[in-house]
């Protein structure tokens, strides 16, 4: 029997708030009231994995984005570019200030990641479904330069629609990449509905085994159990990794949480601003 679409798309049980994770989403709402624009939802679902990555788990250096020894975080999904961007502000790659200037005329902080042009930014993406690929590359050439660099490719659930994802891990596991790591932000919704409804994915975790993964199933906003999961990387020195983040689109604006609607607004204008803060203060906090 099929999964309820709805009750697939309404777990895992919503978690509270600490003070960082509510601080970083005012940073995307920060960001999202300067631009009068964005995706809500998406960003909101990736906080924590982005939070777990920066904080305590990648090798970078602010000051000196191109450091050829730094480990290397795509976000595939560039359509959740917020997040990112909110927490390149928060470890100093550029002023926080600028988050306001977002998608304006002039502003260097567009609507998807630009390489070259938003510092930290590793790949340009957007077009859905070539971040992995990249990934694959960037991993294969830490390889062949005996680099220990790390690569971290994040996925939206509704991107891995896309066949370019799977052509990219067959090579992954192919070459055994074991320093890829391929994260899935599983919030169950994609831009127009419940995944189980678009396009089923379950059993996801064995059809990233088939290809050749070891993978690891995590609560996408346990700030704890993210640690403890991405301490533990890679998973098998022979093969590269998968992590399905189970996440909550739209986590912490209670009206915004699974609703494929607040996907993307197009404009927010600033009542709805002050609304989405107000939210956001007002959710259970740790």
């Amino acid at each position: 029997m099929a999964a309820d679409p709805i009750a697939l798309a309404r777990s895992p049980a919503s978690l509270p708030l600490d003070a960082r994770s509510r601080q970083l989403r005012r940073l995307v709402l920060d960001a999202l009231a300067g631009g009068g624009r964005g995706h809500v939802g998406s960003s909101m679902s990736l906080i924590e994995i982005l939070r777990v990555l920066y904080d305590d788990v990648l090798r970078y250096r602010a000051d000196a984005p191109r450091w050829p020894a730094r480990d290397r975080c795509i976000l595939s999904k560039g359509h959740g570019c917020l997040a990112l961007y909110a927490l390149l502000a928060d470890k100093g790659f550029f002023p926080a200030d600028a988050l306001k200037t977002f998608c304006r005329a002039g502003a260097f902080l567009g609507g998807h990641p630009e390489a070259g042009k938003v510092p930290g930014v590793e790949a340009s993406t957007g077009a859905l479904g070539h971040g992995l690929s990249i990934g694959v590359g960037m991993a294969l050439a830490a390889r062949m330069q005996r680099r220990d660099s790390r690569v971290f490719v994040i996925m939206g659930d509704g991107e891995i629609n896309e066949g370019s994802v799977w052509e990219a891990a067959m090579c992954a596991g192919k070459h055994r990449l074991s320093n890829l790591v391929a994260i899935v932000d599983y919030n169950k919704i994609q831009s127009a509905g419940a995944t189980a409804e678009i396009q089923e994915l379950e059993p996801l975790a064995d059809k990233w085994r088939a290809f050749g993964f070891a993978v690891a199933e995590v609560g996408g906003h346990d700030v704890a159990g993210l640690r403890d999961r991405f301490a533990r990387l890679p998973l098998d020195t022979g093969k590269p990794t998968a992590v399905i983040a189970h996440t909550v689109k739209g986590k912490g604006i209670a009206f915004a949480e699974h609703d494929p609607n607040w996907h993307h607004k197009s404009k927010v204008p600033a009542d709805m601003a002050d609304k989405l803060y107000a939210a956001l203060e007002a959710y259970p906090c740790a």
